[in-house]
């Protein structure tokens, strides 16, 4: 029996773990569309949809994505919990926030 419910739970731990594995954000009409809450080890992508550079960097200097064009995507691991906030170094007035738990 234990041995049952040992396998249980690392069945459910794979599968949270498999649920956390990616986050998507799109850039669009000169924002980033959503801040988002993720789970520690979650890789977040952005992807620019605009016809204009945008870049995802982090205010804290943790993460700098190169400047993006259409439809191309930066992705980070946030592998510890806290917030990260993060601007477009190209358009400043876009700001968002990713929260890791």
């Amino acid at each position: 029996m234990r041995k049952y419910f040992l396998a249980v739970l690392f069945l459910l731990a794979g599968a949270g773990a498999a649920a956390a594995a990616d986050t998507r954000v799109e850039i669009r009409n000169f924002h980033f569309a959503m801040d988002v809450t993720v789970p520690a080890g979650t890789i977040v992508t952005w992807t620019n949809r605009d016809d204009e550079p945008h870049t995802v960097t982090s205010v804290d200097g943790q993460f700098r994505s190169p400047a993006l064009d259409q439809d191309q995507s930066y992705s980070f691991r946030f592998e510890k919990p806290g917030i990260y906030r993060y601007v477009c170094s190209v358009h400043p007035q876009m700001t968002a926030t990713v929260t890791v738990k």
